[in-house]
């Protein structure tokens, strides 16, 4: 283990959350081990502002619960404790140890233990365990150091700060046997890599395409919620780089990942999306899954589409056809809510619509709920070279002039001031969806 003192390294408690550095307090108050670790740590020394603090200690979930009165346990798989301050939440955790050492569940355990399935699948890794055990218990070497706000000490147990200055991602441990526990830290890794834009260390890249196949026992809801996390974190341009690269788009979007190899078009457009995605982020603009995933599955819809036209389908019938075929299938590898389907599908379904552009009709969808997102995405498929007879232009001029023209009507409408317009109203920030 390597300790670095004080003097030696950038974090200062200022930076630190009064509700983390409550909870250390108190824990250590009662004799228990307290330390700031994971994300938090990672990017204090990266010499970043983190927005969530996590803590590990050695005290139970039930003897953390017992201390804060604004806490609940929550998760079974390893359950923690969340302390709520306002709207803060610090994830509390207590040192895990060997799952292999694990008991089946008594009441002489208090459910301290762990159980793996036939192929080594973690099926649930409730073993406690000191410090040393956690820091190599945990995923990534970046993500496993530990900071004593009581000594202003960092400790590293797995050369985690040789990674950070080497800017490399690396696993703990053997990462075939990492990747066979748990799947899931195959899209973890690549998902750091995007966010510190760092590279991923050779053995533990090495064993992605042994294992990635794993990822398919891995439960939709599970998968859904990495999804989130993978590109709704404001890096998911970079993150879908490193996906394409190590082959596991196909775990999310097996029917996507075939088009994209195919169609530059379809790869066109999906890159556009995290771009304008991020950049609403970065922004601090509303963003939703059902325009990340309008984008992803639009090549599969409009390729299906397509098809059923050449079978003698209305382009209506169609696309709505093909809508509901394409998130059936979708959602055998990600579970999507129906609160992000139903978006996506009126975001397809508007497609067609946006071509009729005679009378009232171009007015009436303007002002539809569902416009603003069908428009953007109709300019990120013009931008992916998908050939729409400028119907991204005509509705830009469409929606300028309408302006105009309602700031006319009000300039001359009874009560106004003459020869001046009205101030339109302030419009808030556009929805994607």
């Amino acid at each position: 283990m390597k300790v670095i003192p004080r003097d030696q390294h950038c974090i200062s408690r200022k930076n630190i959350s009064d509700g983390a550095l409550k909870v250390m307090s108190r824990l250590r108050s009662q004799g228990h081990q307290a330390y700031l670790v994971g994300g938090a740590v990672r990017d204090l020394l990266l010499g970043g502002h983190p927005k969530d603090f996590d803590i590990a200690t050695d005290a139970t979930p039930e003897e953390v619960h017992g201390l804060f009165r604004n806490s609940r346990i929550i998760g079974r798989r390893f359950r923690i404790v969340h302390v709520r301050f306002g709207r803060e939440v610090i994830e509390v955790t207590t040192f895990r140890g060997h799952h292999e050492s694990g008991d089946e569940a008594s009441p002489a355990t208090g459910g301290n233990h762990s159980r793996q399935s036939d192929k080594g699948l973690l099926l649930r890794d409730n073993v406690y365990g000191t410090l040393e055990e956690d820091a190599v218990r945990r995923d990534l070497t970046v993500n496993a150091l530990y900071y004593d706000a009581g000594k202003f000490e960092v400790f590293d147990h797995v050369h985690g700060l040789d990674d950070l200055q080497n800017r490399q991602v690396c696993v703990i441990g053997e990462p075939e046997v990492r990747y066979r526990e748990d799947p899931v830290r195959m899209l973890r890794a690549v998902r750091f890599a995007a966010k510190l834009d760092f590279d991923i260390e050779a053995q533990t890249a090495a064993a992605i395409p042994k294992c990635a196949h794993l990822l398919r026992e891995i439960p939709p809801a599970r998968l859904f919620d990495e999804f989130l996390k993978l590109f709704l974190s404001g890096y998911g341009a970079a993150t879908l780089e490193q996906l394409l690269e190590h082959d596991l788009l196909q775990y999310l979007f097996d029917e996507t990942s075939h088009l994209v190899h195919e169609d530059p078009e379809s790869l066109a457009l999906i890159r556009a999306a995290m771009t304008n995605t991020d950049q609403r982020i970065a922004e601090e603009k509303p963003v939703t899954p059902a325009f990340i995933l309008a984008a992803l599955l639009w090549p599969v819809a409009s390729r299906t589409a397509s098809e059923l036209e050449s079978r003698g389908d209305s382009p209506m019938v169609a696309i709505h056809s093909a809508a509901q075929q394409t998130i059936a299938e979708a959602s055998t590898q990600l579970s999507i809510p129906r609160r992000f389907s139903q978006p996506m599908r009126e975001i397809w379904e508007f497609q067609l619509r946006l071509q009729r552009r005679q009378g009232k009709k171009a007015a009436e969808l303007v002002e539809h709920r569902r416009f603003r997102a069908a428009y953007d995405f109709l300019l990120l498929r013009e931008q992916a070279g998908e050939e729409t007879a400028d119907l991204g232009a005509w509705w830009t001029e469409f929606q300028t002039l309408n302006m105009d023209q309602r700031m006319d009507q009000a300039g001359s409408a009874p009560g106004s001031t003459s020869g001046r317009r009205r101030r339109p109203r302030r419009r808030r920030n556009p929805k994607q969806a």
